[in-house]
């Protein structure tokens, strides 16, 4: 019976290269996988060919033990699914076994955020830099521009870094954002965003007014040279790595989409509504913004952990 099962693997092989042209290491994936699957139901007794639907999730729940990730568990799952399909359609099965079985639901890692602290820091430090005189103030006016308005608003990075000028002519504590799906919506400025932009604005246009040629001259909020001809985001996240570095920050673990992330975390810290963060960051489905009520239960847990006296007692024992 083993060997009828791995001729039966081979036509499958056979039949996923010839007739949906699956590329070589697609084929070797699942000729890893199907026989890993093959050694296991042996093992107990069955084949691919006897298999029950029991078996199968025993197969993944003894992945689950070894340590596969769930994202691994699935794929395993899908070339399951496959293989099952193509004896069923062969008519070497009467049954698709794999139909009810639920693929491994993928623990969805916790977003990284920036204590309220560490971006003050951030931006006391950039406010200081933007404050010094010296031929590049321009570029240090914009970083503080940059992270004025990432922290206010929330913005993605594509948003922040592609706003128009025309926006400057917005008065106002208001800022309205074309977001993903070309979707509008409306954020609140900070008084300090607000500071940074102005300052901003009138440094960049004085030294527009400085060159002749008024080369420079853009319908962008944050010009470049570049073919958007917008402050490229990779350009942007690494001069705030550099800024974070001189800050005395670990720059490995701030980003503009961190900082995002503490925009939404500290107002639910500080009682903000869901649905509020929600319409703030551009979410079409709440249960993406749920991410941060996580953020939260994981750092009471750990505040509650650390300071209560019950569990520091506890802690004592062990």
């Amino acid at each position: 019976m083993a060997d009828l099962s791995r001729a039966h693997i081979e036509a499958f092989l056979e039949m996923m290269s010839a007739e949906r042209g699956a590329a070589g290491n697609t084929l070797l994936s699942y000729e890893r996988d199907l026989e890993d699957l093959h050694s296991f139901l042996v093992t107990a007794g069955k084949s691919p060919l006897t298999a029950e639907s029991a078996d199968l999730s025993a197969y993944l729940a003894h992945l689950g033990k070894q340590g596969f990730a769930a994202s691994s568990q699935a794929r395993r799952l899908s070339a399951m699914r496959q293989f099952y399909k193509f004896l069923y359609a062969e008519g070497l099965r009467g049954d698709d076994p794999t139909a009810i079985l639920d693929a491994p639901k993928k623990n969805r890692s916790l977003p990284k955020i920036m204590s309220e602290e560490d971006v003050t820091r951030l931006l006391d430090f950039a406010s200081k830099e933007a404050g010094e005189p010296g031929p590049d103030r321009l570029s240090r006016l914009r970083m503080l521009a940059l992270l004025e308005l990432l922290y206010a608003t929330g913005m993605r990075v594509s948003e922040l870094v592609s706003l128009p000028a025309k926006v400057l002519d917005q008065e106002g504590r208001f800022l309205m954002i074309r977001g993903k799906g070309n979707k509008e919506r409306l954020v609140p400025l900070s008084r300090s965003a607000i500071a940074a932009m102005k300052t901003y604005a009138e440094v960049r246009a004085a030294t527009l007014a400085q060159r002749e040629d008024k080369a420079g001259d853009s319908p962008w909020l944050f010009p470049s040279s570049g073919k958007e001809g917008y402050l490229p985001r990779q350009v942007f996240a690494r001069d705030l790595k550099g800024l974070a570095a001189r800050a005395g920050l670990r720059a490995a673990a701030i980003s503009p989409h961190v900082m995002r992330h503490a925009f939404a975390s500290h107002l639910l810290q500080n009682g903000a509504d869901l649905r509020v963060v929600q319409e703030l960051l551009g979410h079409s489905d709440i249960s993406t913004t749920q991410i941060y009520t996580h953020v939260l239960e994981e750092r009471l847990r750990e505040l509650v952990e650390t300071h209560h006296p019950l569990a520091k007692e506890a802690k004592n024992r062990d």
